[in-house]
């Protein structure tokens, strides 16, 4: 073997150990974890408000008479579908909450010093190998490969989807939380004038029936944004999740499987 493998397999191990035992990029993980944790549960309770508050609006009913005919009218229904839409979003959030919950546990065992240890040792096994000038039993290195993404795997796949979701995604989050905790505020001043709007009209109430239509009008065409503008942005707001917590952790891990396993083959390959 070359003096070249051999700086470069001793360089590779040294460093390997090294990171092993500093915990610096799993602070950071568990950081960013707690972080990614705080707005789903956030978002969970925005969801679930928005759920309570339509499912009162559902639940009001008025009998107007505008023009002298009777009138059975229940608003709230308009926001039917994005109840539906909500009651799917705030089981996502769940879903997201408890992916940030395992991953802080998966932080914590792959920190353990079991794992450091287990790992330093069996790259001192295969450094032995190479420095001795041969080549690694290929069990031994499988054995590395695996400890290597058991130890880095996780604090390394979350501090990249914590970067991505920083730099692309956080905008685009608050303003989709905005608009969807703000949907739960319109909804509940609705539901606040719809109490003051009498469900048995005297008569009085009758003879004005027909100006009340328009005030009806005027609160259908709101629900009506209300439910647009909520809609769009619960849909972005999955999207986000499912990316940071699902799709962007498989990538990521892909690509650290592909990127310790050919840095090992290329302790066999430098010349």
């Amino acid at each position: 073997m070359s003096i070249t493998k051999r700086i470069f397999s001793l360089f590779l191990a040294v460093l390997i150990v090294v990171f092993a035992w500093y915990g610096t990029i799993d602070n950071n993980a568990s950081q960013q974890v707690d972080a990614g944790l705080k707005r789903a549960l956030v978002t969970f309770a925005t969801a679930r408000t928005l759920n309570a508050v339509i499912s009162v609006a559902q639940g009001t009913e008025f009998a107007l008479e505008p023009g002298g005919v009777g009138l059975n009218f229940a608003p709230g229904q308009l926001l039917d579908p994005v109840n539906d839409l909500v009651e799917q979003f705030s089981n996502v959030m769940l879903f997201a909450s408890v992916a940030f919950g395992v991953e802080k546990l998966l932080i914590s065992i792959g920190a353990h010093w079991a794992i450091s240890l287990a790992l330093s040792l069996v790259v001192l096994l295969w450094l032995a190998f190479r420095l001795q000038g041969r080549a690694a039993p290929h069990w031994l290195t499988g054995g590395l490969l695996i400890f290597l993404m058991l130890r880095f795997a996780t604090p390394v796949v979350l501090v990249g989807s914590d970067l991505i979701f920083t730099h692309f995604m956080s905008d685009e989050y608050a303003q989709s939380e905005q608009i969807v905790s703000n949907a739960s505020d319109k909804v509940s001043a609705l539901n606040a004038e719809n109490k003051n709007m009498p469900t048995n009209p005297s008569l009085f109430d009758k003879l004005k029936g027909l100006s009340s239509n328009f005030d009806v009008t005027a609160k259908v065409e709101q629900l009506k944004q209300i439910a647009e503008q909520t809609t769009e942005h619960i849909i972005n707001l999955i999207v986000l999740f499912l990316m940071q917590t699902l799709l962007l952790p498989l990538v990521l891990l892909w690509g650290l499987y592909a990127f310790a396993k050919s840095m090992l083959g290329a302790s066999l390959r430098v010349s």
